[in-house]
């Protein structure tokens, strides 16, 4: 987190990084991701992923990881603490007895 915050202090980049602007910045970045992904075969996923094309897959996880990173320092949000809480109450809506295997939301079973 050291050297993101200082990479956007030496460019004085918090200015624009309002949680309004990274919660946006956020869903560009992860639509970036999709897009690798967007109309190909399971088969041409596997061929990307397997040669020189994988490194724009881990450059798009990574910008996302880093707005996500910046959004989470600046509301002062732990992300592992909030992401175990998560789980907690994913574990609660989703039971193994009546989740497993099945791809259904808790509210449409």
């Amino acid at each position: 987190m050291t050297a993101l915050l200082e990479f956007r202090r030496k460019r004085d980049w918090e200015q624009f990084h309002k949680p309004k602007e990274l919660a946006s910045a956020l869903t560009i970045e992860a639509s970036e991701l999709q897009e690798v992904f967007q109309w190909k075969t399971d088969e041409e996923v596997t061929r990307l992923l397997s040669s020189s094309s994988r490194e724009k897959v881990l450059d798009e996880i990574a910008d996302v990881a880093i707005v996500l990173s910046y959004l989470c320092h600046d509301l002062g949000i732990d992300l592992n603490a909030a992401v175990l809480s998560k789980l907690q109450k994913n574990e609660a809506k989703y039971p193994v007895e009546r989740s497993y295997g099945n791809a259904k939301k808790y509210d449409e079973r």
